[in-house]
């Protein structure tokens, strides 16, 4: 919404020191977005002056046409001698009144004007349109033409109200009367404790029996409709210099002055309006829902199919009109023409629902329409057809007949009752009940009682529905700035849990290896699985589709966060970073067996824990995930060395880190799964109830799955089931306990069949050294001719220690040579060189 200052001071008598800044600040500090303002006429340097064309002299040889002509400027230009300018506008002739801007002026964006010669004349100024005076559209796009009674030589930057401040709001859904001067004058008003001069306090002829027939069928959708009828308008008129302008201020282009004096008003008063041409109506105006089918030729051209839930206006032959949106091109009032002596002004109140409802569904967004979903006063109605009725008679020589008709659907006010305290309370503020009282009264709310308050609304506010509403109004009012910073005061024991500090730590853990996050969207495609190498039967295939995507190629939720991550490490190789290290932690979604229908929670307690259980039966399954992804460089080249780049053990680390951020011995074995290559992937499982669970896998993808995902060669992956992790964790980690007594190091080489994993060595190893194993180590992997074909070494360094004592030799060899004894008898293992 635009408000010109000019205009707004009609209503509040603000201090002639404000300036727009002034009460743009004002305003914000009462709730208002007041987004710019901007300085009309800024720059601007006279003279500019009212001119009278004398003589038009048509230059020849020229690629366009070219006027030579004289002006009569008065005495502005110092001589009174007619002011001769060259010009190539056509749209004025001999006699016309035009604005001239003279040597010395300077017109807004610093474009200063002094004599020139071109075309082969002296040119001595300037004839101005609109553009060149930064008035903006009023479809002429030609030379300013202004009414003859205007004297030569007068002021023209007074006169069309070139200078201005400009207050551009950006109006919330919920506050629907600040779309217009009335409403932002209101707040203005009770931001400098300033009266009101309410534009909607007209006096108001009754309803009766004489006025223009009206039948609404549609009580619902229609609750109030006025219509007055004005005879006998000059159709030579035109809008004035101040209408026009203070259209032009707020964004809207003239267009005739019927039509003109209707967006006024509706700017004035927030109230959208119509008018007919009544000699285009045809017997009884109504109100009624389209008929599924019904066509109608709207105001813009366009003939529409109406849908049976639009509400429509209609005479005897039907459709004339989309309520609340646009009207029929039948009963246009045609300015070309200059036909339209008599009207018929409607203005109306429509359900808020409706309008908006089929403004998205003909895609037809209108000022009307803008307005009539976010709320209009219904009682401006009468007050805004009596004023465009009386602009009418002053500015086109109409009559206004004594007919008023006024069809009102039975209401009540709305009313709210709320303890006097209740702001002082959300606000944590006291603001006591006669400020309460106060603030509620300067909105417009009639207000009774004492502790308890029976607040009536007013029929501008139709967002003050409940006691917060109010509490909310009595804040703003107060100033948000007034308010105390104080943090929040939760109970003991509150604090994060289990499962969330999980996940920090692991956050940091994985931070703290190398790697950066990267949180992706949770949609997919599921032309992905194949991209992944996912088999037909893989659970992974089995997504939960949204019903509204925000994107046709991922209508899916994501099974697996493998996708997203791997597009964040292709976007970033295309762009020249090539050593990465990405993670991410997030929710996968699997749907359920059962599918059940949610319930609806209420708003006015919490839920129930049995509410908050079916509530969440009816949700996907949705298990946190963690997944990392490299390419390039793991460790880079420099003066200390050569470097290396990152490959499948990195991965596989990657998730022993997690493992032991949550404490759980992760079991690492050889697997083959999707997307990894097969003889670089490893399975991830952990202990949980009794049983071994597969939570994941880790390592080098497929070289197939790199060429169709377009990824660098050797890009790694790992990704687990972070819930699963969790349950088989032992709690929080303990921080380890350090012996003062020194370690006993034993390493033993093991000669076992190249098919035995390293870590089934391992775990017979931890078993058979019992408690006095402090660590086990791999430290090389050995294969000759002389081990045999088939075999290969590994060795291992184990380091025992005791909490009590120094071990012995002979201790730390028993330990020893236990663990390779039950090495031996679960894995074939023989000691090398045995």
């Amino acid at each position: 919404m635009r408000v010109p200052l000019s205009w707004l001071r009609e209503y509040v008598d603000l201090p002639a020191t404000e300036t727009g800044r002034d009460v743009q600040e004002q305003l914000i500090s009462v709730g208002l977005e007041v987004e710019t303002v901007e300085q009309l006429g800024d720059g601007l340097k006279g003279p500019l002056v009212v001119g009278k064309v004398l003589t038009i002299e048509e230059l020849e040889g020229f690629k366009k046409p070219i006027r030579f002509c004289t002006v009569d400027v008065g005495q502005a230009n110092g001589t009174g001698e007619p002011q001769e300018i060259v010009c190539g506008a056509r749209n004025f002739a001999v006699g016309d009144k035009v604005v001239v801007v003279l040597p010395g002026a300077v017109l807004p964006g610093g474009f200063a004007i002094a004599a020139r010669k071109t075309y082969g004349k002296t040119s001595h100024g300037m004839i101005c349109s609109t553009n060149e005076l930064g008035m903006g559209d009023d479809g002429t796009h030609g030379i300013i033409v202004l009414p003859p009674e205007h004297e030569v030589g007068s002021d023209a930057i007074e006169l069309l109200e070139l200078v201005d401040e400009v207050l551009d709001i950006a109006v919330t859904p919920d506050r629907g009367y600040a779309l217009s001067i009335r409403g932002v004058a209101r707040e203005t008003a009770i931001a400098y404790g300033l009266p009101l001069r309410d534009p909607a306090l007209l006096d108001v002829p009754a309803p009766n029996a004489f006025g223009y027939p009206v039948q609404v069928l549609e009580p619902l959708g229609c609750d109030r409709f006025t219509a007055r009828t004005v005879t006998g308008l000059d159709p030579e008129a035109h809008s004035p210099i101040w209408l026009r302008r203070r259209l032009q201020k707020a964004g809207m282009r003239p267009i005739s002055l019927a039509v003109d004096i209707t967006n006024y008003v509706m700017l004035e008063l927030g109230q959208p309006l119509h008018a007919y041409d009544r000699s285009r109506v045809q017997g009884t105006i109504g109100v009624r829902r389209a008929e599924q089918g019904e066509k109608l030729t709207t105001l813009d051209g366009v003939t529409r199919t109406l849908d049976a839930e639009d509400l429509v206006i209609t005479d005897d032959r039907g459709a004339i009109g989309l309520a609340g949106v646009m009207g029929g091109a039948n009963t246009e009032i045609d300015d070309t023409e200059g036909t339209t002596t008599e009207v018929v002004i409607e203005a109306a109140h429509f359900d808020a629902l409706s309008i908006a409802r089929t403004a998205r569904r003909h895609k037809l967004a209108s000022e009307a329409s803008k307005r009539f979903e976010r709320g209009v006063d219904p009682q401006a109605a009468s007050a805004a057809a009596q004023r465009t009725v009386d602009l009418l008679v002053l500015l086109a020589g109409g009559t206004a007949e004594a007919g008023v008709t006024e069809v009102i659907a039975p209401s009540a006010p709305h009313t709210i009752t709320i303890p006097a305290d209740h702001p002082d309370k959300v606000a944590g503020v006291e603001y006591g009940r006669e400020t309460v009282v106060r603030r509620l009264q300067q909105v417009g709310c009639d207000v009774y009682g004492q502790d308890e308050l029976i607040v009536t609304v007013p029929s501008w506010r139709p967002d003050l529905t409940d006691p917060n509403d109010l509490a909310e109004e009595v804040i703003r009012l107060e100033g948000y700035e007034n308010l105390p910073s104080t943090l929040p005061k939760p109970p003991a024991g509150r604090g994060l849990t289990d499962r969330q500090r999980l996940h920090r730590r692991i956050g940091r853990a994985l931070a703290g290896a190398g790697y950066v996050e990267a949180p992706n969207y949770p949609f997919i495609g599921e032309s992905v699985f194949d991209q992944l190498g996912l088999a037909a039967d893989d659970p992974k295939r089995n997504v939960v589709k949204l019903v509204n995507p925000l994107s046709d190629e991922e209508p899916a939720l994501r099974t697996t966060l493998l996708p997203g991550l791997l597009g964040a490490l292709r976007r970033n190789d295309g762009r020249g970073s090539h050593d990465l290290a990405l993670f991410e932690t997030g929710l996968v979604f699997h749907p359920r067996e059962e599918l059940k229908v949610a319930v609806r929670l209420p708003v006015d307690r919490r839920p129930t824990d049995e509410e908050i259980a079916s509530l969440t039966e009816a949700l996907p399954v949705q298990p946190r995930h963690a997944a990392v992804v490299l390419a390039g460089a793991r460790e880079q080249a420099g003066w200390w060395g050569k470097g290396r780049p990152a490959d499948w053990a990195d991965a596989v680390e990657a998730a022993r880190v997690l493992a032991r951020e949550a404490g759980t011995e992760l079991l690492v074995r050889g697997g083959q799964y999707g997307p990894w290559h097969p003889g670089r992937c490893a399975e991830l499982a952990v202990r949980t109830d009794g049983a071994e669970r597969v939570i994941g896998y880790a390592g080098e993808l497929h070289p197939g799955v790199l060429k169709t995902l377009g990824l660098p060669a050797r890009t790694c992956a790992m990704e687990l089931d972070l819930d699963v992790l969790e349950q088989a964790s032992a709690g929080v980690p303990k921080g380890p306990h350090i012996s003062t007594f020194p370690v006993a190091t034993q390493d033993v080489a093991l000669v076992v069949d190249k098919s035995v994993p390293h870590a089934d060595v391992e775990v017979a190893l931890r078993a058979g050294a019992g408690e006095l194993l402090e660590s086990i180590r791999l430290f090389d992997v050995y294969e000759s001719e002389q081990l045999g074909e088939g075999s290969k070494s590994l060795a291992y360094a184990l380091r025992f220690r005791a909490p009590d004592r120094t071990l012995t030799v002979d201790e730390a060899s028993a330990a020893r040579d236990a663990a390779v004894a039950l090495a031996a008898e679960r894995t074939g293992a023989v000691l090398r060189g045995a």
